[in-house]
């Protein structure tokens, strides 16, 4: 077998069919998304190089400047509401054990696993102005309940709200995986040594869960740029652009408004974004005792 493997026939054999895959399937769609970035392509027919008019009228588009706002806030959410809630409640299922602990790691996960076309149509009967549940709610404890959910001023809050907790269980359940795969002799540890819970939360399962928090905090946030099917269906960005997000408004401008040229301006300005945020956050979660040593810097 050893030698097998070490035939560069062998090797490049099974190396190819993942290089060809890169190449065809993302290298090659960006170079293409690059190209027509300095066209005028409308999807159809013949069009012309305009250099970066392109990307002159995207620094001036209000539209794309609000999608990235939002997604700002919708990142945001999901690092400081929905992150945390789900840690703890993944902690908390850690030590619930039994067949309680299968129970509600199901129940967390469930709509997850719901079509996004169910879960969207389901929220807005939920916050239907005339006869959803959340009115019905607040008339039940006395309110008027005619509040319009997705009015302009309460439509990104509320779409906000339905993206947290759709990716709750996802979030929830990476966290779970990391807390079951720390060695429990740690814990018997800590109780020996008369450690309550908090405290071992704090000293030992957040230390460990650095390397997830990185992953589960890295994937939330580029699931909060590239944010899309959820927010089409439940509002199309409206009204006038409060909700809109990056991912839909480069559908709305390459497939509706037919400037095809345009819309991929804004996927490379995307996916440019994408690679800063996900460099910054391995910066900052990077393992300060694995950084080198300066030349010259001493030691007591």
């Amino acid at each position: 077998m050893k030698k097998l493997y070490s035939n560069k026939l062998v090797i490049f054999s099974l190396v190819l069919p993942g290089v060809l895959l890169f190449l065809f399937a993302i290298l090659a769609p960006i170079c293409l998304s690059v190209y027509y970035g300095f066209t005028d392509y409308s999807g159809m027919g013949s069009f012309n190089f305009v250099g970066w008019e392109n990307y002159k009228t995207l620094i001036h588009d209000k539209a794309f400047w609000m999608s990235m706002r939002n997604s700002l806030f919708l990142a945001i959410g999901f690092i400081c509401i929905q992150h945390p809630l789900a840690m703890i409640t993944a902690a908390i299922l850690d030590k619930l054990g039994g067949k309680g602990e299968g129970f509600f790691r199901c129940v967390y996960f469930i709509p997850n696993v719901i079509s996004v076309a169910v879960i969207a149509y389901l929220w807005k009967f939920i916050y239907n102005p005339d006869f959803g549940l959340l009115n019905n709610i607040i008339k039940a404890f006395g309110g008027k309940g005619d509040i319009n959910w997705f009015s302009a001023d309460n439509a990104i809050w509320s779409v906000l709200i339905v993206l947290i907790w759709h990716g709750f269980g996802w979030g929830m359940l990476i966290y779970y995986t990391g807390i079951k795969n720390i060695d429990p002799v740690l814990y018997e540890a800590a109780a020996i040594d008369g450690a309550d819970q908090k405290t071992t939360f704090l000293k030992i399962t957040l230390p460990l869960m650095k390397p997830v928090i990185q992953v589960n905090v890295t994937m939330a946030v580029i699931s909060a740029l590239k944010q899309m099917e959820t927010v089409y269906l439940l509002t199309n960005g409206g009204p006038g652009n409060r909700t809109q997000f990056a991912a839909n408004y480069l559908y709305q401008q390459a497939f509706k408004a037919f400037k095809y040229g345009y819309g991929n301006a804004i996927g490379v300005v995307f996916i440019i974004i994408c690679l800063i945020t996900t460099v910054v956050l391995n910066k900052i979660f990077e393992d300060r005792d694995s950084r080198p040593v300066k030349a010259g810097r001493r030691h007591a």
